[in-house]
């Protein structure tokens, strides 16, 4: 049986109260995996994911390690399952734990990165204060003539390229909201995200500059598996260049569009997302054409023996 599976690692906006309790009653790795992340942040990050308060849980230094350690319980139980990837990828923070599944950073330096990451990005947030919103209904093209006029007073930017008509606008707060305007007069759907700042902006350089000293003292290896970046939407495997790229991505458009796409060319045709909720897996179905791939959930013990047994009938 060709192996053709990709794990696929959501971002911000999957988080829910009681994820990854699953797997902590019925995975032995899962308590070890919690231990080390809230030895290395300090944070009480089980009680956030299981209990809450949903504040709590979505405050941006405390999700990312949160949502972080979720994917990689759910990584260990798909591995664990007899489920081998053939690539890996994951959607804004979520491509932290897609390294680590991949073999480039040790568990303990991805929960070191996530947590310096969230925390540089609350920090910059509240200096340098934007929004972002998901635009619904209109093209790359047709986005793009509405964010040109509104760029010569200041920041506004593509963030996220989900699907060929999901596309998440980042910025100043004020012209976010008159790209939504503008776009809802064009007949499209404009969602303002509940974020604490203008992610993948240019707002974010702060961020991304002091991010990069603590990259710099990061040990990174070569994949074991192909591994696509958010900002090339290609497989790397330049341990360097990966972390260049990292760098890059706080500040830069989350090419997931192109990434699925690629990943489909490339011979993949089944994908789990290893985390809550069926965020990834929407777009994934949105963004090939009907029947190409198979979508599965790997956020609890029953969808993955569900995915186990179809795979291998298939």
């Amino acid at each position: 049986m060709k192996n053709n599976l990709a794990f696929v690692f959501p971002g911000q906006g999957s988080q829910c109260i009681g994820m990854g309790k699953a797997f902590l009653e019925t995975l032995p790795d899962a308590a070890h995996v919690f231990s080390v992340a809230e030895k290395l942040t300090g944070l009480p990050l089980k009680k956030l994911c299981i209990e809450g308060p949903m504040e709590e849980l979505t405050r941006v230094e405390n999700l990312q390690p949160c949502l972080t350690a979720v994917e990689i319980i759910c990584c260990m139980a798909a591995k664990n399952s007899g489920l081998k990837a053939a690539a890996t990828a994951g959607h804004s923070l979520g491509e932290y734990p897609a390294l680590w599944a991949a073999g480039v950073i040790s568990l303990e330096d991805t929960f070191k990165l996530v947590h310096a990451r969230g925390r540089l990005m609350k920090e910059v947030g509240d200096k340098n204060p934007g929004a972002m919103a998901a635009v619904i209904g209109l093209s790359r093209k047709e986005l793009e003539e509405l964010i040109t006029p509104l760029t010569k007073k200041g920041i506004l930017v593509l963030a996220n390229h989900n699907s060929p008509e999901q596309i998440v606008v980042t910025g100043e707060t004020d012209l976010v909201g008159d790209l939504c305007k503008e776009a809802k007069a064009e007949g499209a759907r404009a969602i303002p995200l509940k974020v604490s700042g203008a992610y993948h902006s240019p707002l974010m350089g702060e961020a991304s500059r002091r991010f990069s000293e603590i990259l710099d003292k990061v040990y990174f290896c070569e994949p074991k598996i192909p591994t696509y970046s958010n900002v090339t939407a290609r497989p790397e495997s330049d341990p360097e260049k990966i972390k260049d790229l990292l760098k890059k991505q706080i500040c830069s458009p989350v090419r997931w569009y192109e990434i699925v796409i690629n990943m489909d060319r490339d011979g993949i045709s089944n994908f789990i997302e290893l985390g809550p909720k069926k965020v990834l897996g929407n777009l994934i179905r949105k963004c090939l054409s009907e029947g190409s791939a198979s979508v599965f959930q790997g956020d609890d013990p029953e969808n993955l023996k569900a995915c186990l047994r179809e795979i291998k009938s298939g």
